[in-house]
């Protein structure tokens, strides 16, 4: 007899596949075996299809067998061969043999299409010989929760029945209530289908249990998320359980369970289920299933075997565990997918909630400490596999959820603490902070204030809280809990002196360097007496103090510390220590930092080696330190070698870590920055510009590194020829940095350091003199005389005195700072030469042109010895000897000079790099200055086309190439097209630069110069 039709059935695609398996012509697999778990809806899709296929006159006999034992299947034959055959009812055997004979196909028998129904075949034993054969006109089909490869064979194809989609589900919930005049908001159905994970045969008596109990859906899942109720005592009794159902969803799972944990070896798939059931649904790595502490679970509630059931039973091996699995997953209540290591095993969640509910409260308990050790055991300690890392905190989210509290007695467990690193080194510091706010608190409440435990949630706590962008909260955080640990530790606790490591570090990251490296000198001291010279957390305090003393402006002083550092760390601790790898990476940082590029470059590419031995070439930190490779190349010259790499190491980063990773930012950060240091400005700025939209996304507009972005773009922005946006955006930045980080903050200091710079660019020199004046007087206030940011604002102060016309006082100014450099930071780092460049750019423009080539021409020398001949600075440093000698009157040489520049810039830059197109302006002009205006004139034209193509019309460098082929034109006898071209040019700087502009006022100038060369003094330009 056919099981009755279920309310509100809904049809679904594996029906689509049984029917096409029949109607495919020669093809035809005419036995199929449904499989699935309990519940999935087996014997309703089953039942459709046998209905169907009567009532469409397609079968002329049809026999359904409930074939739940081996004796029910051998009855079913037998009533169908009395029903159909007369066979004698009094031996069944007999009759069921006949009647299976009668279904072979035979030589002039009339044609009979016949289709039997196998339903609920529990055993694949069962089954032996009573599989009925294979006939052209016959159909078999049999539904079962097994999956053997006893159950496929010749001619028989397996269909996997799965759950609901959740728009089958949402149609099947909401037609049931309609039924009943019930009607429920769309949401909160959608909510309670994913709640019962679109299980049909839960939905069916959810809905039977709303109606009856009269509830809301939403009423309904907050009794569902109850974990204190039992699954059984939200469904239905059994007596009113709807669509002739016989076992509610809570029992309906509980035999396949006795029949796996009878499969070899026998007694281990209940104790795997019940630790299945603690973890994700949705995918368990299998090392956490495998592990010692599963394994001595399995072994401790193994049922004893043996005579009289008292052996003791033997360890449980892996491979024990793995058949286990196989068990579970034969029987339909698990997936086992072994070649998906990282989610092995996935459990829906009602056998989950129904597993869990067969256990004792203190049994629920001890096994959640079970599942934590065992996620613990399996966790590694450096993630080199992401995918699996994702996978372990997921598990230990799905346990917190459903065991929390057992997780914090006695003491809160280790992988509470594990997971909240783990999404910290991933990338989510947010999350990571959020995480450790949650575990803080709770600890607080259950333990008290003073438990150690809680202060290690609220160390941790603070730590992320700065990792996610909060410098000064962090610092603020460390400072009121090292009052707490010195008040219940004492001051020679290593958790206290721990928290003054951190408290000094995140003062240093909030800005104060100078007040960093003291804290951490006299903490070293402490160290130095209660834990000796030798222990890892002094070397590491002897790092943090090298370290802020560079960042207080003792680059130079830093690598020596991290020289010496180096060499104790690996006597002490080993290359391979995590300590002695960031000494490693530090040392290499303030080598770079104290001018040493090529070295820095070197030393980091040695790391990226030892980083893919140690962790594998996708591991977080083996990516970061290719960044540093990368950057330091450009550092030594190579900008577009630098670009280069960055771009293919943005491929890789992406692919392993997504578009919203800290680090894959940073990246994008550094390909945008290269990119407008090998000569594309435009490109650079665009390219920030959708970084900083990406970064307001993923960390929000307060961040650091969201901030950086935005400093980044203005500064490009102006470097691609809008000074006066430029300005404009170090303005908007600025504001927001003095409300984010305080007027003090280094950061700040450089926003104030752009804003002043480009405001000048942009045509107020005067104005930004006196800001850089002003901010000079503060530096000194915060960072102290000697630091390299006071020294560099000195070098843009007197850049800018220079750029106001006090040409002597720029000069003086220089020599000055070239002093204090020369004792402060030595001769050769980066600062100190740009110093020297600027002491001779200005005595030339004081009227000193022959001391100005001299002095640039030490500078070359200075250059090639430090950065090599085809650094971009040892060639900027010739183009400058090229012009200051011109300008001392030997315009041929400069010509020369300028020839062999624009040589190498082409060769080493390109021949549209803006520094090779300024090379071909200076030789064009120097042609002219050595007699040939013609010449200068005819070199200019083809110049000013490149420069449009590749910097476009209003760009500044565009608009001076006008000026300047105008220029040469009248000087080669042209003074009317000179002034007509003056006109076009002042139309177009009024335009772009406006009125006041130094540019437009001599266009201005030139304009009235060469209408009066060419006979038109008359005109008056004051309106124009």
């Amino acid at each position: 007899m056919l099981p009755p039709r279920a309310l509100s059935f809904q049809h679904r695609s594996e029906v689509d596949q049984l029917r096409m398996a029949v109607d495919s012509g020669g093809t035809a697999v005419l036995s199929q075996v449904l499989t699935g778990t309990g519940g999935v809806g087996k014997t309703q899709l089953a039942a459709d299809y046998a209905r169907t296929a009567w009532d469409s006159g397609g079968v002329d006999v049809l026999v359904w067998i409930s074939a739940s034992s081996r004796s029910a299947i051998t009855v079913g034959y037998a009533q169908a061969g009395v029903e159909v055959l007369a066979a004698d009812p009094s031996d069944p055997e007999q009759s069921a043999r006949a009647f299976l004979a009668w279904l072979e196909p035979k030589a002039g028998q009339k044609p009979c299409r016949w289709l039997v129904v196998l339903d609920d075949v529990a055993d694949p034993t069962d089954m032996r010989g009573w599989w009925p054969p294979a006939s052209p006109r016959g159909r078999v089909l049999v539904t079962t929760r097994r999956r053997e490869a006893a159950m496929t064979g010749i001619g028989r194809r397996l269909v996997t029945v799965g759950l609901f989609t959740p728009q089958d589900a949402a149609a099947y919930f909401t037609a049931v209530l309609a039924g009943h005049d019930r009607h429920e908001p769309t949401d909160q159905i959608d909510s309670l289908a994913a709640d019962l994970g679109y299980l049909p045969l839960a939905l069916a008596q959810a809905a039977a249990y709303i109606i009856d109990a009269d509830l809301t859906c939403a009423t309904y899942r907050e009794l569902l998320a109850d974990r204190l109720r039992k699954l059984a005592d939200l469904l239905p009794e059994p007596g009113a359980l709807p669509d002739d159902q016989t076992a509610t969803v809570a029992a309906t799972w509980s035999l396949s369970i006795e029949r796996a944990n009878q499969i070899r070896p026998a007694g281990l798939a209940r104790p795997m289920l019940h630790l299945a059931s603690l973890l994700d649904p949705n995918g368990i790595p299998a090392t956490v299933l495998t592990s010692q502490p599963a394994l001595a679970h399995l072994t401790e509630h193994r049922a004893p075997i043996g005579a009289g059931g008292t052996h003791q039973p033997a360890p449980v091996s892996a491979e024990d565990a793995v058949l286990a699995l196989r068990a579970l997953h034969r029987l339909s209540l698990i997936d086992h997918t072994p070649d998906i290591p990282q989610q092995a095993v996935r459990v829906h969640q009602l056998i989950q909630r129904a597993t869990r509910d067969t256990l004792t409260p203190d049994q629920h308990d001890r096994l959640a400490r079970t599942a934590a050790d065992s996620l613990i055991d399996a966790w590694p300690a450096i993630e080199r596999d992401t995918t699996l890392a994702q996978a372990l905190r997921a598990n230990t989210t799905a346990l917190t959820r459903t065991a929390e509290d057992a997780l914090y007695r006695p003491d809160p467990h280790a992988v509470l603490y594990r997971t909240g690193h783990s999404l910290g080194d991933s990338g989510q510091a947010a999350a990571a902070r959020d995480h450790y706010q949650h575990l803080a608190t709770t600890t607080r409440h259950r333990l008290g204030p003073d438990h150690p435990q809680t202060l290690s949630a609220q160390q941790n706590l603070a730590a992320w809280r700065g990792e996610a962008g909060d410098a000064a909260g962090a610092a603020a955080a460390f400072e009121q809990l090292l009052t707490d640990q010195l008040r219940v530790q004492g001051p020679d606790h290593p958790d206290t002196l721990a928290a003054r490591n951190n408290f000094a570090q995140w003062r240093g990251e909030a800005g104060d360097a100078v007040g960093a490296a003291a804290a951490f000198e006299q903490l070293l001291t402490d160290q130095l007496r209660v834990l000796g010279p030798d222990h890892p957390h002094t070397l590491l305090a002897q790092q943090n103090l090298a370290a802020w003393r560079g960042e207080a402006g003792d680059a130079a002083g830093a690598a020596a510390a991290f020289e010496q550092l180096l060499t104790d760390q690996l006597r002490v601790l080993g290359p391979d220590h995590r300590h002695t790898l960031l000494a490693r990476d530090r040392l290499a940082r303030w080598r770079g930092k104290a001018g040493d590029a090529a070295g820095a470059a070197a030393a980091w590419a040695e790391i990226v080696t030892a980083r893919i031995r140690m962790l594998g070439p996708d591991h977080p930190d083996t990516l970061s330190a290719q960044q540093n490779v990368a950057r330091w190349r450009g550092e030594t010259g190579d900008a577009a070698g630098a670009a280069t790499a960055f771009e293919q190491l943005l491929d890789h980063v992406l692919r392993v870590l997504g578009p919203d990773h800290p680090n894959t930012l940073l990246a994008q950060q550094n390909l945008a920055a290269w990119r407008g240091e090998a000569g594309d400005a435009a490109g650079a700025a665009t390219a920030f510009e959708q970084l900083v939209a990406d970064q307001l996304r993923v960390q929000g507009p307060d961040h650091p590194q969201t901030l950086t972005a935005r400093n980044n773009l203005a500064h490009w922005r102006g470097r691609a020829g809008d000074g006066a946006g430029a300005a404009a955006a170090f303005a908007e930045l600025l504001a927001d940095q003095l409300r984010v980080l305080g007027p003090d903050h280094p950061n700040t200091l450089g926003a104030r350091n752009g804003l002043a710079a480009w405001r000048g660019e942009a045509g107020d020199a005067a104005g930004a003199a006196a800001a850089f004046e002003q901010l000079l007087a503060d530096a000194l206030r915060v960072l102290g005389q000697d630091h390299p940011d006071t020294l560099v604002t000195r070098n843009n102060l007197a850049q800018w005195r220079g750029k106001t016309g006090d040409e002597a006082g720029a000069a003086t100014a220089f020599e000055q700072l070239l002093t204090d450099q020369l004792r402060v930071l030595g001769p050769d780092p980066p600062d100190t030469l740009l110093t020297r460049n600027g002491l001779a750019y200005w005595r030339g423009e004081a009227g000193d042109a022959v001391g100005a080539a001299a002095a640039w021409a030490e500078i070359v020398t200075a250059r090639i010895r430090v950065l090599g001949p085809d650094h971009p600075d040892t060639l900027s440093a010739r183009h400058n000897l090229a012009s200051w000698r011109g300008q001392a009157g030997d315009a041929a040489g400069a010509a020369t000079a300028w020839t062999d520049v624009l040589a190498d810039r082409m060769r080493v830059q390109g021949p549209d790099h803006p520094d090779a197109l300024t090379a071909r302006n200076s030789l064009a002009r120097w042609r002219g200055e050595a007699g040939d205006a013609a010449g200068a004139a005819a070199a200019f034209e083809p110049l000013l086309a490149h420069v449009l193509r590749v910097l476009g019309p209003d760009h500044p460098g565009t608009l001076a190439g006008r000026g300047k082929l105008a220029s040469w034109r009248g000087q080669a006898g042209d003074a009317a097209g000179a002034a007509a071209a003056f006109e076009q040019l002042l139309a177009d700087e009024l335009r772009v630069q406006g009125p006041d502009h130094p540019e437009t006022l001599l266009a201005r100038s030139q304009l009235a110069y060469w209408r009066g060369e060419s006979g038109d003094a008359a005109v008056d330009l004051s309106t124009d």
